[in-house]
């Protein structure tokens, strides 16, 4: 999944760029509030992590503009200034979460992975789809309860698309959702992909929709 990361402090963009590409993240990264604007209003992100004190435009701003637009990824606030005052500003203006700094990585990550998941319409951290189960805790697909060892590449095109289930993905949603945007990706490189998804999963987990994309479709209880 594509995230968008704020934040001017590069020490701390370093840092988080590196936890969120372990957590199985592709990250683009800015460092002021117009740039943040101009990508968030015209590129689709899983969601964004967004720090307030950002020069050239405010990062509460940047939220309401967003919003205002009809953007709708979830957000994270981030920001040094931890008074309650500004936490009911940042939720009003539509974010779904708020940390303040300093942090612990770990509670970024569990965090950004609650708020993909309500977005998705799934509140448990694990996710049950027929005889699959992602756990977005430990990054890791089960069938019938038994591990199944991905690459980081696989788990990533699974993970959205049973975060998306029931939901047509195209092929280049998907591209924009793996790879770094200087990547060099070839035109069946998802459909490679899916390929070697399949062989792991099960031939029936993914379905393909010709001239559509590709989906993981709901199991009715």
């Amino acid at each position: 999944m594509r995230l968008l990361l704020v934040e001017d402090d590069d020490r701390i963009a370093r840092d988080v760029v590196s936890s969120l590409s372990a957590g199985g993240f592709v990250v683009d990264r800015v460092s002021d509030g117009e740039d943040a604007w101009f990508k968030g209003d015209t590129e689709d992100y899983a969601a964004v992590v967004l720090d307030l004190g950002l020069p050239r435009m405010d990062g509460l701003s940047v939220l309401k503009r967003w919003r205002a637009n009809g953007r709708s990824m979830p957000i994270l606030i981030l920001t040094a200034r931890d008074t309650w005052l500004e936490r009911v500003e940042g939720i009003d203006a539509g974010a779904d979460d708020y940390l303040p700094k300093p942090f612990k990585m770990e509670e970024l990550l569990a965090r950004l992975r609650a708020i993909i998941r309500r977005s998705a319409g799934n509140s448990s951290p694990v996710i049950e789809i027929g005889a699959l189960t992602l756990d977005t805790r430990q990054m890791r697909i089960a069938r019938d309860g038994v591990p199944i060892t991905l690459t980081p590449q696989e788990y990533r095109l699974a993970s959205y698309l049973m975060h998306h289930a029931g939901r047509v993905v195209s092929n280049a949603e998907l591209i924009e959702q793996l790879y770094a945007h200087d990547s060099d990706k070839e035109t069946n490189a998802i459909e490679v992909l899916v390929g070697r998804v399949r062989r792991k999963l099960g031939q029936d987990v993914i379905e393909t929709r010709r001239g559509f994309g590709y989906i993981v479709n709901k199991v009715e209880t």
